[in-house]
């Protein structure tokens, strides 16, 4: 079998000589791991294209359960990435939660569309990493069927106090009184109502509006901490990116 696609590649490890194994984001099969031959040949056109972090178009061929790159060539190099070590964590971070996230032999356009604007970003300077992040870690998780239930209180159905809390074990959200009168014990980050309504915009926003809003900093940090803690809560792991992301910061 064979197919012509657009991805980025999200992982590359060197095999002998001359080779490598890649793991791509594609736009109509998800995540694929594929075998480059040649890749590691600076003479090759291969060898720009299934290098981590660049999108290009590849031809794969299908052998049994084993796939080939016969033909790649470079779209979109994300090159000042290079000039922030803070966003070239953060953008490995972003392929290892796709990794884990994206679908595999499954189509996968608006994952990648997410990855990509993120990157672009990133590389152009025209957003900050701390509002760029918890964006790409919301969306990714709605994209694979763990979005948050934050339209309301989960017991009484308000929609919106000064002082909401976010229970990142369950995905859901309920107000300060609720929490009193029932007791509730659970984990709960406290959310003020700009922060909610990023929290909000991040999740339902339609796709080309997705990175167009701004928080003051400290709101921008309990974002960003609801974003991870959701994450590590839900799919019950952390991120070795993220660790050293963090380490930096």
């Amino acid at each position: 079998m064979k197919f012509i696609t657009n991805g980025l590649i999200i992982k590359e490890q060197n095999i002998r000589e001359k080779d490598k194994l890649v793991t791509a984001l594609t736009e109509s099969h998800g995540v694929i791991k594929a075998f480059v031959h040649g890749a590691k040949d600076i003479k090759s056109p291969k060898s720009a294209a299934t290098t981590l972090l660049t999108y290009s178009r590849f031809t794969f061929h299908k052998q049994k359960e084993t796939y080939l790159i016969g033909d790649a060539r470079a779209q979109k190099i994300f090159s000042g990435l290079r000039n922030s070590i803070e966003n070239m964590y953060l953008a490995q971070y972003f392929c290892e939660l796709a990794s884990a996230l994206c679908p595999v032999e499954q189509e996968a356009g608006g994952q990648l569309r997410l990855i990509l604007n993120a990157l672009y970003l990133l590389s152009e300077n025209k957003r900050e990493y701390t509002l760029v992040k918890p964006c790409v870690e919301l969306r990714l998780m709605c994209f694979s069927g763990y979005m948050p239930d934050i339209m309301m209180c989960c017991e009484c159905g308000e929609y919106e106090k000064d002082v909401m809390c976010f229970l990142p074990k369950t995905g859901r959200l309920i107000c300060k009184d609720c929490c009193e009168k029932t007791e509730n014990t659970d984990y709960k980050i406290n959310l003020n109502r700009s922060c909610l309504t990023a929290m909000r915009h991040c999740c339902y926003c339609e796709d080309e509006k997705l990175f167009s809003f701004s928080l003051p900093e400290n709101d921008l940090k309990t974002l960003n901490f609801c974003s991870e803690e959701y994450i590590k809560l839900m799919l019950e792991r952390d991120f070795k990116t993220l660790r050293f992301l963090k380490g930096l910061l």
